[in-house]
């Protein structure tokens, strides 16, 4: 009974992560092709992933990049549209523009001991413009989760981490189970000396 446990836990470690990750992709491909009423099955798919590839390489252009600028302006003089359309394109350039906003980990003492720590991300060095001194704009995402809480903290509370923001995206979203190797931080602790050795 204990080997046929150890086989059904084992086949849900394999499975679970392959079956969720095909069903995602399924969703996803079906959402996108569903838009469109091609009679093929994976066209719509196909015509979505040209047509973002094709805007990105026409808005590559300077021509183009100034019809992008304008439409951005009129977006901007637009009542409810402009804070709908400004905070859809800050998240999105957040992971995937030039200026990516998730690109200082840190960690955060939440303790006077300075011994417990939370991990995210310095969005915002500079909050002076919101009357706060002194203090900067942490984002803390959430495991297995897409939200997050936002924190202001004291410059002094923080210490920056030396792993890639990539891979401490992924521990924390995992809740700290990634087996993604990072570069040592200040967080990881130092292996012991044994007595006797150097």
């Amino acid at each position: 009974m204990k080997k046929i446990s150890q086989y059904f836990l084992q086949g849900l470690a394999v499975l679970v992560p392959v079956v969720a990750t095909a069903y995602v992709i399924y969703i996803i491909f079906t959402k996108i092709d569903g838009i469109f009423s091609f009679a093929i099955p994976g066209v719509g798919f196909l015509f979505t992933i040209g047509l973002i590839l094709a805007m990105g390489f026409v808005t590559s252009n300077l021509l183009a990049n100034r019809v992008v600028l304008l439409v951005d302006r009129l977006f901007a003089k637009l009542p409810l549209v402009t804070m709908v359309y400004s905070s859809i394109k800050d998240l999105t350039h957040a992971f995937v523009g030039d200026k990516k906003s998730f690109n200082k980990p840190v960690q955060v003492a939440i303790d006077a001991d300075n011994k417990i720590h939370l991990l995210g991300f310095v969005t915002r060095d500079d909050l002076t413009a919101f009357g706060v001194a002194n203090s900067v704009a942490v984002y803390l995402p959430q495991a297995y989760n897409f939200a997050g809480n936002l924190i202001i903290v004291d410059r002094s509370r923080i210490s920056p981490l030396t792993a890639d923001p990539g891979a401490v995206m992924k521990l924390i979203i995992s809740g700290g189970v990634s087996a993604h190797k990072t570069t040592r931080s200040p967080l990881a602790p130092q292996p012991e000396t044994e007595p006797g050795q150097q």
